[in-house]
């Protein structure tokens, strides 16, 4: 029963209960439920958003009449009726098509260009082909590539009270930042490098609100378990002790498989690996491998994910992307083009009247040159004030980028065997491609690598003025990244298909030129044509291995005294003594020593 009010407020005690209860009724929840140092809101949080609504599905070409008529998403745009070329544009932007029509086929065969965003910087490139489903119409399927960002905050309790860690598996954004986090009624702030980001904790819907990058919404975090957070632990369920090996799935895109024993694999010591990347913390970098594939005598042998990733999910190849630049010129080589690594390069980009900072030595750099960064231009990705810097050339008002890196001044003569890190000059080969093959890198990198490579999905990123960016991007399966060490190991034959000549690829994974040791770790790094060139010892024995690298973890790791393949793609983005330490020395403490 209620007491009187005489009573309750006579006694100090009693008042004191009544003043809480009538507090616990009127006041919010969350002013009670915080305090600073409070540990209720230690624990996983995580926030998985996919920002805009890009154009996708059916594509439709009707062809019936004068004027042709393209319809998706509720867009229907006039097509000038083609006589090779189909092309279209959606109104602000929102999309566009590249094809060409194939009348003994009667196929329209081409690329859906879809615009950048907040996470996606430049326009991407992805195959569609349109089959006749009746007389002058067409159809296919569109499917864009999300823009996703999952970030997690893993807050804990100390004897300095709480503090956060940031990460986010498909970029590193957050670099696994540490706040300090303080609580004032519903306001949680964290804090790091002087900066203060607050956001406000809603204790009945459960919702931690905080905006952590100016360029981007509030994240709506939700507290999460070993069950939900998909991208923050290595597996989900978060459970390390189930792993069991399991051979790779037959999914007709070219792969054989069989199983690790068939191929002469120590299950064993492949399985510490594996166990070794499920029980990482998940507040370190230093294991954030996403998927790690092995392919032995042409089969794959091996395909494991982590972090959310699948084998239908592509993935940021980064900088292991520039190998596809000397593919696509041997190619054109190999296909009866004007090109060859002894080609000036200079007289190729004739649709440019002058060059600034003009250098006698420009007109000797040749192709070679190039694919093994010794152009000898004012080019280093390693230097944040060297002029061709990748940032730079990225962020500067020239939005044709061949002009940016043909602009740039001499440094010293063209050639030799020091090599120096430049994105540009791996550019500039794809651009030599296409001025030698008069050909659209995307259609050329389409036709004649990743069609007869079966590839799935993909995407190539592309500059500014729509030509695709051969200095790494592009987002393409792990399953099919690993196809390109396959084929050179196979001397350029693919599943019985000749795609590049042996000569090419002898020549291309040869050593040309050298990194400084200090770049690689201390230890010898010498450079093909894209190719990374290792001796990396296993087992008492040094193996002699090339490979495709890239930011973050992204490896094509070949190694052909072992008829082996290996792929790695990892999220340790802008952490190089992380993420390079698993070629030089995950590959030879596990993998090597399990090949018999």
């Amino acid at each position: 029963m209620w007491m009187s009010a005489k009573l309750a407020f006579s006694n100090p005690l009693l008042l004191r209960f009544w003043i809480l209860v009538l507090a616990a009724f009127v006041l919010p929840c969350s002013l009670f439920s915080q305090g600073p140092g409070d540990v209720q809101l230690a624990g996983v949080w995580g926030a998985e958003v996919r920002f805009g609504s890009p154009v996708a599905g059916r594509l439709i070409l009707d062809g019936r009449g004068p004027t042709w008529r393209a319809m998706i998403a509720g867009y229907q745009v006039s097509v000038r009726p083609p006589a090779d070329s189909v092309e279209f544009e959606l109104p602000g932007h929102a999309g566009a098509f590249r094809g060409h029509r194939d009348q003994k086929r009667n196929l329209i065969e081409g690329h859906w260009v879809q615009p950048g965003g907040q996470i996606l910087d430049p326009e991407y490139a992805s195959p569609v082909e349109l089959r006749a489903i009746a007389t002058g119409i067409w159809q296919g399927q569109v499917v864009p590539l999300e823009q996703r960002m999952s970030v997690y905050l893993n807050i804990v309790s100390g004897s300095e009270g709480l503090t956060a860690t940031a990460t986010n598996p498909e970029a590193n954004f957050f670099r696994r930042r540490v706040y300090r986090v303080s609580v004032k009624g519903s306001i949680v702030s964290l804090e790091a490098n002087g900066k203060r980001f607050d956001g406000a904790y809603d204790a009945q819907s459960g919702v931690l609100s905080i905006q952590l990058a100016s360029w981007l919404p509030a994240f709506q975090f939700t507290r999460r378990s070993g069950d939900n957070a998909v991208g923050f632990y290595p597996r989900t369920p978060a459970n390390v002790s189930d792993w069991h090996y399991r051979a790779p799935l037959s999914l007709g895109d070219g792969w054989r498989t069989s199983t690790l024993r068939a191929e002469g694999l120590d299950e064993t010591a492949i399985g510490d690996l594996v166990e070794k990347i499920l029980k990482r913390n998940p507040a370190d970098t230093s294991l954030d491998i996403q998927s790690l594939l092995i392919a032995r005598h042409g089969r794959l042998v091996l395909e494991e994910y982590f972090d959310g990733f699948s084998e239908d999910r592509v993935h940021d190849m980064r900088s292991a992307g520039k190998t596809f630049a000397p593919v696509l010129a041997g190619i054109a080589k190999d296909e009866g083009a004007k090109l060859a690594p002894d080609t000036l390069i200079y007289p190729l980009f004739s649709q440019y009247s002058s060059f600034a900072n003009w250098d006698s030595g420009k007109q000797r750099i040749r192709l070679r040159d190039l694919m093994t960064m010794t152009a000898g231009n004012a080019c280093d990705d390693n230097e944040d004030d060297s002029p061709g810097n990748e940032d730079r050339m990225q962020s500067s008002q020239q939005k044709d980028w061949y002009k940016y890196t043909l602009d740039l001044p001499m440094l010293k003569e063209p050639g030799g065997k020091d090599a120096v890190y430049c994105s540009g000059d791996l550019n500039l080969v794809g651009g030599a491609a296409a001025a030698a093959t008069n050909t659209w890198l995307p259609d050329l990198f389409e036709k004649k690598l990743a069609r007869p490579l079966q590839f799935g999905r993909y995407y190539l990123n592309l500059m500014p003025d729509g030509q695709a960016y051969m200095g790494g991007g592009a987002y393409i399966r792990p399953r099919d990244q690993i196809k390109l060490g396959q084929l050179y190991l196979g001397g350029g034959v693919w599943n019985g298909r000749r795609v590049l000549s042996k000569q090419w690829v002898e020549n291309s994974t040869s050593a040309h030129s050298r990194f400084a040791d200090a770049r690689s770790l201390g230890q010898k790094h010498e450079y093909g044509y894209g190719w990374h060139i290792h001796e990396l010892r296993g087992a008492g024995h040094d193996y002699r291995a090339f490979a495709a690298e890239g930011n973050g973890g992204q490896f094509i790791v070949v190694i052909p005294e072992l008829d082996l393949v290996v792929g790695m793609t990892g999220g340790a983005y802008g952490e190089f003594s992380q993420w390079y330490r698993w070629e030089l020395e995950l590959v030879p403490q596990f993998i090597l020593p399990a090949a018999k």
